[in-house]
């Protein structure tokens, strides 16, 4: 079995000869990918791509892909590290959408999709932030924040709890937002830009709340037990091994 070598921490050497290696020069480019084009490049499917878009990008990938129908920010680059801090579920980076229903949603519609729809395939989503902003003919507009981004989740999330997808739209992902470019054009981004967004990809994660029972509720749970209530000063009794 051969062995794999890193150019970059690793010193290569053919016949005594040191080889000399420059990394490639980091690119970070925001797109704004419209509708009907694809996020992944494809031998065999002649439709276009978001390569194709951008000149000499073959070197570049996807960070945050979007499906066909889907359309606005993605971002093209050729960091490895960053894309994996913004992309990965455990870094619980934030992504946000317009996405427009068919129909006027309810409270109830609107609780289920903040607290998690369990989907076809049985895996419920993450919580999200979801906002109406404003109604549209029989439909509405819908702010979406995400920490996830499964395959179709929005629009499966929609099929499930009776609210068809119209338009999705993504604004914003981390601390890089779409802006003024309109579908199919990009740019590259400023140092400032980068240097945001590589805070904010390498921020860690609020930690999670842990749940507290309230002396109300400790009561109640001591009275369905039979055991009797305590009362201020009582020290709590425990029982001895053996």
């Amino acid at each position: 079995m051969g062995a794999k070598a890193d150019p970059v921490k690793d010193q290569l050497a053919v016949d005594g000869v040191t080889l000399k290696f420059k990394e490639p020069e980091k690119r970070y480019i925001a797109l704004y990918k419209p509708r009907f084009v694809l996020s992944d490049r494809s031998a065999s499917d002649p439709r276009r791509t978001v390569f194709s878009l951008v000149p000499n990008s073959d070197d570049l990938f996807v960070v945050g892909r979007l499906d066909f129908e889907s359309e606005g920010l993605v971002l093209l680059t050729n960091d490895g590290e960053l894309a994996n801090k913004l992309t990965h579920p455990r870094y619980e980076k934030e992504k946000e959408y317009r996405v427009l229903v068919a129909k006027r949603p309810d409270e109830d519609q609107l609780n289920k999709w903040r607290r998690g729809v369990v989907l076809e395939d049985g895996v419920k989503t993450a919580p999200a932030d979801v906002r109406v902003i404003r109604q549209q003919g029989e439909g509405a507009w819908i702010r979406v924040v995400m920490k996830e981004g499964r395959k179709r989740e929005i629009r499966e999330i929609g099929k499930q709890i009776g609210l068809p997808i119209v338009k999705l739209v993504r604004v914003r992902i981390g601390s890089l937002t779409l802006g003024p470019l309109k579908p199919g054009e990009w740019v590259a981004l400023k140092d400032e830009e980068v240097q945001a967004l590589k805070e904010s990809a390498s921020a860690k994660p609020a930690k999670k709340p842990e749940k507290k029972l309230f002396r109300r509720e400790i009561a109640s749970a001591r009275m369905k037990s039979g055991a009797p209530a305590l009362t201020k000063g009582q020290p709590k009794q425990t029982k001895r091994k053996g």
